[in-house]
Parts: structure tokens; C-alpha cells; sequence
């Protein structure tokens, strides 16, 4: 996964040195050389990560981490801040001013680097929703987001063996927040699917199960895949804090527990969760009728009119490619024909199921016309969107549609054509990758049906 990352520092060789390690882990670079320039690079380059000094002459980082995240265009920005303070007061001051980790120097390349990803892949995610929204806004058919309330206590669940541990931290945040506290891990797991949580903490010291596995339990739970984790480690375990992070922790504290950074962490994800949870309610309430097809409950093509601009002008501008899939179902008028429209209709309902389980959720599926579809993959190349076609068409030429209760069925197949920005030229537009696919999906046809062709170059 590529990301790009602005480094601001005001001693350059300090930019220049991080510099060469990320781009040695693949990740894009940009460097600032002062908390002015870190604001204005942020505004007009949107990176998908800052890493902030803070001990700079005019501007600290504090203050411009401060402005980064009340500024409307870069408040999603994660920011971590890398710097020599060491004390306490420093690091809860950093999350206090909005930043989303406190990194003291010396630090540890593999820990910074997995801090990086992890951040990327959540701020990957809201991106995808504030797109998503601003094509709802655009189109009038969204409401504004809600500011969060200052009272409202969210509903926080502690996983901890340590009966003493799990009531200090307990202690520390019931003043603020319902905390419910469980010793028994496999008990856990069952009440974090169905306990509709704010936030999870989880001791990385527990013994009576793998800590690591039951992070990534309750990550792969369609319930709780979007619940924030706060993982408490001990100082030093950067191993296990790295793999925590990369199997999808959002966060994390060092043993022993400061209440004022417990605070600041926890106020941290329940600020992005409330975030996301408008994103997301905001969307899929206001835009449903508008912008949904009504048979098979996927996109319409109103819907990609406006939003696959954006996600092509986004892999232009980050140089990530953007494939498409068009697929048709084959000898679709002989169905009608035979067996009837309401036949028909069920047809094109379940074609459509079986794309929606076939996809990742950054992906945009729509109903292109009466029995065509299009999937948009952002952050996908050709050869691995024509692997998913393959598949999708495999699937769909292997398994009947049932009618009827199972009474009766019809065996279905679709062409797929294939098209990618990597395909494209410089002056390349949405609308030609959408004929390029358009045109391979014509010669999937005119070569049998059935079959999976990837579009020409431009």
C-alpha cells in the first residue's frame, strides 16, 4: 500500500533522513520546513499522513497541528508527531491539540512505519465516505453532519484479564463514559459482537487467549469491523505493538497507564467514530432513494455520473489506478422471451447479489443499464480486476438462479469487458475508460460470451 506522507521539520536533514526511509518502504514524500508551510502543503497536496515536528522556530508544531485540524479542508489529515520532548505533559499535550499519535526520538523505524500504514488504511476508508458525501452534497440530497454532543457518553468495553488493571482504567474514564469490563476473553467475543460498542480496549498482556487474535476476532465481526480498538502494550513490546496495528488497531497506550493520555486516546476515536457514523448514516439515509436502483438496490446511473469523476481525478492525481468492469448478462432478451419479465427481473436481482459479494466496500457497483452492470475498483490494477471478473463470472456460469422456491431454474451467464487508467493517456477522461471497457465487454461478446477481455490501450 503506497501513501503519501508530508515530513515537516524545520532541520533538513532531519526531512531528508526520514525522507529516505520511507521512500525505501514505497511511500510518496513531501517535505515542509516549517509549521506555515506544513498548513499550506496540507491544504493544497491533501497527503494521506503528516509526521510533525514540534520544536520549530515561529510556528510550533502544537499550533499548526491545531489549525490542521480545525481547517475543514485537512481535518481528516492524520498527524503524527515525531520529536525529541519526552515528558508526559508533552505527549498529552500533542493529542490535545488533535494529533492522532506522539512519537518521542529515538524511534523505532518498524514501529513508525506500521504507525504509518495504519493511519493510511483509516484515513483510506474516510476518504472513500467523504467522497461519497460530497457527491450527495453536490447533488442536494444530503444532510449536514451533526456536531457531536459534549455529553453524550459513549459506551466503552474492556477486555483485561488483570482484575486490578482493568478496574484502574475502569476508574479512570466511568466518570465520562459507561465502561463495561470482562475478564473472560471468550466471553468477550460474544458480547462485543452484540453489545453495539463506541469503543473497544483491550489489555495486549492477557493470558487466557492470544490478545493479537482476539483484536483480529473482533475486527473480522461485521458488527464491530468498524469500531475503534485502543490496544494497551507494554513499553518496549514494539513487535507485538506492530502487529497489533497492522491487523487493525487503531490505537495504543503504554503500560504504565497515564490518565490524562488515556483520556486524550480515547477522546481521539470516539471524535473520528462520531465522525464516520454521520459520514455514513448521512449518506446511506438521504442518498438511498435518490441515488440507489430500486430492483437490485445497487447505484444507478445517476449516482456514477457524478461520483466516478471524483474517483477518476483522485487516481489521477495520486497516480493509483482505477479499473472498471462492465459486465452484460448473456442472451438476456431470451429470458424475457421465455420465461417472462418478472423472470427476468429476478434474473437481474441476483446477478446483482452475487457482484455485491464480490467486492470490497471502496468499490462502487452500479446497474449501468436494463441488464448491464459496472463496478468501479479504485486502487486496483488490470490484471487484478480481471482476476475478481474471472471469478464473478465463474461463479455466476457455475450456480443456477433459482425461481420459485426452488422449484425451477435458469442457467445464466455474463461477459465481462475490462478497461484501466493504466490503459489510458494523459488527456484520459472517465468517460473513455468507460468505453474502453464498454468496447471489451462487445468483444467479450462477439468471441462466444462467457468470457472476461480486458479493453485495449488508448
Amino acid at each position: 500500500m503506497t501513501a503519501r506522507v508530508l515530513v515537516v521539520d524545520d532541520l533538513e536533514p532531519n526531512v531528508k533522513l526520514l525522507e529516505a526511509k520511507l521512500r525505501a518502504e514505497y511511500f510518496d514524500v513531501l517535505g515542509a520546513y516549517s509549521g506555515k508551510e506544513a498548513i499550506e502543503r496540507a491544504k493544497a497536496d491533501q497527503p494521506d499522513i503528516i509526521l510533525l515536528d514540534v520544536m520549530m522556530p515561529g510556528m510550533d508544531g502544537f499550533e499548526a497541528c491545531r489549525i490542521i485540524k480545525s481547517t475543514p479542508e485537512t481535518a481528516h489529515i492524520p498527524v503524527v508527531m515525531v520529536t525529541a520532548l519526552d515528558q508526559q505533559a508533552d505527549r498529552v499535550a500533542g493529542l490535545k491539540a488533535g494529533a492522532d499519535d506522539f512519537l518521542t526520538k529515538p524511534v523505532e523505524d518498524v514501529a513508525l512505519f506500521a504507525r504509518v500504514r495504519s493511519l493510511t488504511r483509516l484515513k483510506m476508508m474516510t476518504d472513500e465516505l467523504r467522497m461519497r458525501y460530497a457527491t450527495g452534497k453536490s447533488m442536494g440530497v444530503v444532510t449536514e453532519l451533526a456536531e457531536q454532543p459534549d455529553d453524550e457518553k459513549a459506551r466503552i468495553f474492556l477486555i483485561d484479564d488483570q482484575e486490578d488493571h482493568a478496574e484502574r482504567i475502569r476508574s479512570l474514564l466511568c466518570e465520562k463514559h459507561d465502561v463495561s469490563v470482562e475478564i473472560e476473553p471468550d466471553v468477550a467475543l460474544t458480547r462485543a459482537k452484540s453489545g453495539d460498542f463506541d469503543l473497544f480496549i483491550v489489555n495486549m498482556s492477557i493470558e487466557k487467549l492470544d490478545p493479537l487474535r482476539l483484536c483480529s476476532t473482533i475486527r473480522s465481526y461485521e458488527e464491530t469491523r468498524l469500531t475503534p480498538i485502543l490496544a494497551v502494550v507494554r513499553q518496549g513490546d514494539t513487535r507485538k505493538l506492530v502487529r497489533a496495528l497492522d491487523i487493525g488497531v487503531n490505537d495504543y497506550l503504554s503500560r504504565p497507564v497515564d490518565r490524562n493520555e488515556l483520556v486524550a486516546r480515547v477522546a481521539t476515536q470516539l471524535r473520528r467514530k462520531y465522525y464516520v457514523d454521520q459520514l455514513r448514516s448521512s449518506f446511506e439515509a438521504s442518498l438511498e432513494m435518490a441515488v440507489t436502483d430500486q430492483l437490485t438496490g445497487l447505484y444507478n446511473r445517476r449516482y456514477l455520473a457524478s461520483h466516478l469523476t471524483g474517483m477518476f481525478d483522485r487516481a489521477y492525481w495520486t497516480g493509483r489506478p482505477l479499473s472498471l468492469m462492465i459486465l452484460d448478462i448473456d442472451h438476456f432478451k431470451s429470458i424475457n422471451d421465455t420465461h417472462g419479465h418478472d423472470i427476468g427481473d429476478k434474473v437481474i436481482q441476483a446477478i446483482a447479489e452475487r457482484i455485491k459479494i464480490s467486492i470490497r466496500g471502496i468499490d462502487l457497483a452500479c446497474r449501468y443499464g436494463g441488464e448491464e452492470f459496472l463496478v468501479a475498483m479504485p486502487d486496483t490494477d488490470r490484471e487484478f480486476a480481471s482476476v475478481v471478473a474471472e471469478r464473478l463470472r465463474q461463479q455466476v456460469a457455475s450456480e443456477k438462479v433459482t425461481l420459485n422456491a426452488g422449484r425451477d431454474e435458469v442457467c445464466v451467464t455474463v461477459s465481462i469487458g475490462i478497461s484501466s487508467t493504466e490503459d489510458g493517456l494523459k488527456d484520459d477522461t472517465a468517460q473513455r475508460l468507460i468505453k474502453r471497457a464498454d468496447e471489451a465487454l462487445y468483444e467479450a461478446k462477439n468471441n462466444g460470451r462467457n468470457r472476461v477481455m480486458q479493453g485495449a490501450a488508448a
